[in-house]
């Protein structure tokens, strides 16, 4: 059996039906083997290193946001440059939300198979029996850098590089509440203050990882931070769409705020600018021929905005919210101008940068995904084969199920994709071949559920959070990950880069449920903000019979920031402000799960404190390995 029947023998079996039809296209795709291994393997391929690759993912970026898709109120060169000299994946599906993308991206698997159930609170951790992208990539002597946002997991040993990459900076949250001189966390794992725009400093760290590593293969991944609210955005960008007058409405057209599409669309071209920088940095340094880019964005649209006309935006498993742009560019060896015609989607560029790029790997589980280099690296690929599979899709209980040819969406209602990209009317089934795609659908969409889904119903998460892992020693409980007790509630719905208010007396508590790694003396810290009112307050952190107390010695009662703002940002997200970091001390720790509690044990008159984060580093002399 060669390897690209192996392939095949790997794709999804979630229903018989699949191998039946899988089975039909296994000879053709076998054709597609030789040409392709001639294309890898020839004498410049074997005589030079591998190639490096570079993956920019765009945060709530919509297909529709871009001059390649046809919006005319925007302008992306850069971006769209990545069509034009490289291959365009022209039916290319994520999951609706970000951190099941960002999963999917890793893994080559979809996300509920590696336990990521939500966006917040733990339920976007990555189980850790599963292999990375970038795991894979460090095993095979590649540099590796994350540069942007994660959300796949805060704490060692879920955060970044702890997963594979040899450096990290960004924020591990599922956004982030300052754009304009963001806290940022370093390569050391503590949080630093920076001056800039967000998308700016992010590229700037990802054109220096590629300067210091440009004479070995790297694999940088720059997950930007934009769209994504807040709508924060340079004053000259927000200059030229201020008065924009946005000429495609969206298909909700009363639901549409054209400021806020003004400022996404503004958000794109910035972040097309930073796409450029990159794009600069590779061909100085004369790498472009060498190196692998790929583009796409983690979910459909933030707001009403115009798509295309396509039903559904992100949260939504329908085309609208499901469907992204994915440009590939490889001048030495993607034609340019490819269109790549099957469906695709996030699980396959896993096995497919593995084929690419030569890489070699014995992932613990198999992968959902499918390798897509016989159509990425052959010119005219809309002549061979389309393989007959299936794509799911998932979120908030919701399921719909896409072919080449249909989507079935989570009502059961089949929509014929050809001749309705819009989504826009259910098939009548009055024909033998409707009748039959609405039963394999369905009958695939009830099996995936069960295999995939546990029957659609994901625990609640009950993960623990991890302290003192050796290897990252600083561990950083952030709001999001705690629980307020009492009276404390967080600064606003979304638990994201929240904080938590309103704590009144000492029968109010915040409680996060950890698991103490290494047994040790830890340093502990906290980013809070207290009235003159609080100074003297005790506060208290409890694990199991452990104390630690100490006095709030300083009043620090800033005001909210009234400069990160270009529009007023969601209601469900917090407004941000500056928290001052402040030293607690020192506590011994057992090793063991609890709950690790912060209390007031003493408070004079009005609110204790509002709370950002705590931190608790395992001190060096005391680790054990």
């Amino acid at each position: 059996m060669n390897a690209w029947q192996q392939l095949i023998r790997r794709l999804p079996t979630s229903a018989p039906f699949h191998r039946r039809v899988l089975s039909a296209t296994v000879t053709l795709i076998t054709m597609l083997a030789t040409n392709v291994s001639m294309a890898l393997e020839d004498s410049s391929f074997e005589s030079r290193t591998r190639p490096n690759v570079v993956i920019m993912l765009a945060d709530d970026a919509g297909w529709g946001d871009f001059t390649s898709s046809g919006n005319r109120s925007v302008s992306t060169p850069n971006i769209d440059s990545l069509a034009t000299s490289g291959a365009k994946l022209d039916r290319f599906f994520v999951c609706p939300v970000c951190s099941p993308t960002r999963a999917e991206l890793l893994t080559g698997r979809y996300h509920p198979r590696g336990g990521v159930r939500g966006v917040s609170e733990g339920a976007e951790r990555l189980n850790l029996d599963e292999t990375t992208l970038a795991q894979i990539f460090q095993s095979n002597g590649y540099a590796t850098g994350c540069f942007g946002k994660w959300h796949n997991g805060s704490q060692g040993p879920y955060h970044p590089r702890a997963r594979g990459f040899d450096e990290f900076y960004g924020y591990t949250e599922g956004h982030w509440g300052e754009y304009f001189n963001p806290p940022l966390e370093n390569q050391e794992g503590r949080m630093v203050e920076t001056k800039g725009y967000i998308v700016d400093l992010l590229t700037d760290r990802a054109l220096d990882f590629i300067d210091r590593k440009k004479q070995q293969p790297f694999f940088c991944f720059i997950p930007f931070t934009t769209p994504h609210s807040p709508w924060g955005v340079s004053k000259p960008e927000w200059e030229r769409f201020r008065e924009k007058d946005i000429v495609q409405p969206a298909r909700s057209r009363a639901q549409e705020k054209v400021d806020e599409t003004r400022c996404a669309l503004a958000m794109i071209e910035n972040q097309d600018r930073n796409v450029g920088r990159v794009l600069s940095k590779l061909e100085s340094l004369g790498l472009t021929n060498d190196t692998i880019v790929i583009y796409f964005s983690d979910n459909g649209p933030n707001t009403e905005r115009w798509n295309g006309g396509m039903k559904g935006r992100k949260g939504s498993v329908d085309e609208g919210g499901v469907r992204s742009i994915c440009y590939c560019r490889w001048p030495s060896k993607v034609p340019a101008g490819n269109v790549v015609r099957p469906i695709a989607s996030a699980i396959d560029w896993l096995p497919t940068l593995m084929t690419m790029t030569g890489l070699t790997a014995k992932p613990r589980y198999p992968f959902d995904g499918m390798d897509l280099s016989p159509w990425l690296l052959q010119s005219g690929s809309a002549a061979y084969p389309v393989p007959d599979r299936i794509l799911y899709s998932t979120w908030n209980g919701k399921i719909s199920a896409r072919t080449q040819e249909y989507r079935m969406d989570t009502d059961g209602k089949l929509f014929d994709m050809g001749q309705d990209p819009d989504q826009t009317k259910a098939c009548t089934l009055k024909t033998d071949v409707e009748r039959a795609a609405a039963d394999r659908l369905r009958s695939a969409m009830s099996a995936w559920k069960e295999e995939v889904l546990a029957g659609g119903k994901l625990p609640v998460d009950d993960r623990p959070i991890p302290i003192g892992y050796v290897p990252l020693p600083i561990a950083h409980l952030p709001a999001r990950d705690g629980v307020g007790q009492g009276n404390i509630r967080r600064s606003a719905p979304a638990p994201n880069s929240s904080y938590f208010v309103n704590w009144q007396s000492a029968d109010d508590y915040i409680e996060w449920n950890v698991r103490v790694e290494t047994e040790g003396v830890y340093r502990v810290a906290m980013d809070y903000t207290c009235p003159e009112t609080s100074v003297g307050t005790v506060l208290q952190l409890r694990f199991g019979d452990v104390r630690l107390d100490k006095k709030i010695d300083a009043v620090w009662d800033p005001p909210l920031y009234d400069d990160q703002d270009t529009i007023e940002r969601p209601k469900a997200e917090s407004r941000m402000k500056p928290f001052r970091h402040w030293e607690m001390g020192e506590i011994r720790l057992p090793r063991g799960e609890g709950r690790l509690q912060l209390r007031a044990s003493m408070v004079p008159m009005g609110t204790v404190i509002d709370l950002r984060r705590l931190t608790l580093e395992l001190q060096p002399d005391l680790r054990t390995e």
